[in-house]
């Protein structure tokens, strides 16, 4: 299998504290690396980490709340004046753009690589990227501005070939890429070899959802269902439910609760409010309706 993991850079809220930076995520799959959402002081944890952000060729930006996208024209900048030449593909709001192209303008920078734009849309699910190892799609938030989340899903593997059968049957070497998809082999005097038996299953698809900012919202289940991981945000605990709903946020329990309906293997919560500098309650409330439940905080990386 490809190598899955995600790479935390920040797990703030609204504000950065003295440990943690506004929200930022890097996925990396295969050699592949995608920066999902770029709050402030993003950079600074890549380098931190020693993390190459010129291979960095995908970014994702979930909505134009300023601890989401703060620190993208920094990196844009630093990449150029490194002297990046690749192309980078942003996704994002359609006013992110025209953000952009002001901030480059105000500057009098023209960059060295060519910025690719992708605009999205809040509205309903949409694959807005994909390769011959993963799909990236977008889905809608319920926040107070449009707000989207993202749900990486790896293709299907092709099974894998017993060479110990291959060799006893004489399988022509031209048809294993057929018995690698899943289709039987027939041999020279019409016996038919159920591929089962020539081949072994492959390990299962895996797949990461990331939910930005949102108040409780149950249309995300059937989208993020069965995930191998997901990230909710979770601004606060319960006994501030009522601050969640008028901020468009989520609670522990909330994010807990979306975990088990949807039926996940593993959550992580993030997101937290700069009030709580001790996160092991909101950890241990996600854990008391969830308990495959784990800290989103800088620096962290999670294999899926």
């Amino acid at each position: 299998m490809l190598p899955f993991n995600l790479t935390i850079l920040g797990c703030s809220s609204a504000t950065p504290t003295s440990e943690r930076n506004p929200t930022a995520q890097l996925l990396g799959h295969g050699e592949k690396l995608f920066l999902i959402d770029c709050g402030e002081g993003t950079q600074v944890s890549l380098r931190r980490m020693h993390i190459h952000f010129q291979r960095i060729r995908h970014i994702f930006i979930s909505h134009l709340h300023g601890d989401h996208f703060y620190g993208l024209i920094g990196l844009i900048s630093s990449m150029h004046l490194l002297g990046r030449t690749k192309s980078l593909h942003i996704y994002g709001p359609p006013m992110l753009k025209e953000i952009l192209d002001l901030q480059l303008l105000a500057s009098q920078t023209t960059l060295l690589y060519p910025l690719e734009f992708h605009p999205t849309q809040a509205e309903k699910p949409e694959v807005i990227f994909e390769d011959e190892h993963i799909i990236i799609s977008s889905f809608p938030m319920l926040h107070r501005i449009p707000t989207t989340g993202f749900f990486f899903q790896e293709k299907p593997y092709e099974r894998k070939i017993r060479k110990d059968v291959i060799e006893l049957l004489k399988i022509p070497v031209h048809l294993i890429p057929k018995l690698r998809s899943g289709e039987d082999y027939i041999a020279p005097d019409g016996t038919i070899h159920p591929n089962k038996i020539i081949t072994i299953d492959p390990p299962s698809p895996r797949s990461y959802a990331f939910c930005s900012d949102t108040a409780y919202f149950e249309d995300i289940i059937p989208v993020v269902k069965g995930a191998t991981l997901l990230y909710h945000e979770t601004t606060f605990m319960n006994d501030r439910v009522a601050n969640a709903a008028d901020k468009f946020h989520s609670t522990t329990g909330q994010a807990a609760t979306v975990a088990v309906k949807a039926g996940v293997k593993k959550l992580l919560i993030g997101h937290y409010s700069a009030r709580y500098d001790n996160l092991q309650p909101l950890l241990d409330e996600a854990r008391a309706i969830f308990p495959d439940t784990e800290l989103a905080v800088d620096g962290c990386v999670f294999e899926i």
